[in-house]
């Protein structure tokens, strides 16, 4: 069973950065895609980035609300995927959640087509 555990995530202020870390157990990783969600109160869960990957050759997408601010990369080596979060806004406040796929990132970051997910880290951005 592939498990996912988020970290990363804190308390910043707007125009800070952060990086958000998100480790995997029981798996490696190279066949899997790899999508970042993120979840603020009182709205459904929305996509912010994916890597496909390695073997299908690691493409990434963005949503256009993170585009030029936020990164996605992997670490195969390290089992581990990371978001670098810049430029941050106070309305990138959100839980954000990591999420496993075989192979390609589907087409819309729907995360109902994601079979594994870590818990959360939360992000704030606040003065």
């Amino acid at each position: 069973q592939l498990q996912l555990v988020e970290s990363g995530g804190g308390l910043v202020q707007p125009g800070g950065s952060l990086r958000l870390s998100c480790v995997a157990s029981g798996f490696g990783l190279d066949y899997y895609a790899i999508g970042w969600f993120r979840q603020a109160p009182g709205k459904e869960r929305e996509g912010v980035s994916c890597i496909g990957s390695s073997n299908r050759g690691g493409g990434t997408n963005y949503a256009d609300s993170v585009k030029g601010r936020f990164t996605i990369s992997r670490d195969n080596a390290k089992n581990t995927m990371y978001l670098q979060m810049n430029s941050l806004k106070p309305e990138d406040t959100a839980v954000y959640y990591c999420a496993a796929v075989l192979y390609d990132c589907p087409g819309p970051m729907n995360p109902l087509e994601y079979s594994y997910w870590g818990q959360g880290t939360q992000v704030t951005v606040s003065s």
